[in-house]
């Protein structure tokens, strides 16, 4: 590849690093620490209580808690998501596992983008939210030296 498409590639991608605070408008979640993980395909954010409810009109939902009572920022609120998947999974350790995947939005830098999340139990791994190849995609460069760019850059965007 050429110098000159290099570097303009690099220009429309925004460099990120191995953690990032994110957050996510449509569920009221402020900063909330995520791993960037460029060997996960799909994106996931920790959840419990998950299940699926018949409504009484029939409409099937995934309800949730987002967070568990253990995380500071768990706000005890229930989800509903009538949008929804089911789909077979591969977890940290190899195993395919079902999981629900919802789309949601997430804000990194000033941007907000529409996204794929697997909702699983994540209260045994270290960040609430991880961030998959698939969210990265065309839009990011990880930087596995840095972390928390994206919150840096707000900073300084605030005090222009």
């Amino acid at each position: 590849m050429k110098e000159d498409t290099k570097d303009k590639l690099s220009l429309e991608k925004k460099v990120i690093g191995r953690r990032e605070l994110v957050s996510f408008p449509e569920l009221n979640i402020d900063e909330i620490e995520a791993k960037v993980d460029t060997g996960a395909f799909t994106s996931a954010i920790h959840c419990s209580d998950i299940h699926e409810e018949t409504k009484p009109d029939g409409t099937k939902v995934i309800c949730l808690d987002l967070l568990d009572p253990s995380h500071p920022q768990y706000n005890h609120k229930k989800l509903e998501f009538e949008e929804y998947d089911l789909r077979e999974i591969k977890s940290s350790i190899g195993e395919k596992q079902e999981r629900y995947v919802i789309k949601t939005k997430i804000r990194f830098f000033d941007e907000v983008l529409e996204g794929e999340f697997s909702l699983s139990d994540r209260s045994d791994m270290k960040y609430p939210v991880l961030i998959g190849r698939k969210l990265l995609k065309g839009r990011f460069i990880v930087d596995v030296s840095r972390k928390n760019v994206a919150r840096k850059f707000n900073n300084r965007q605030k005090k222009k």
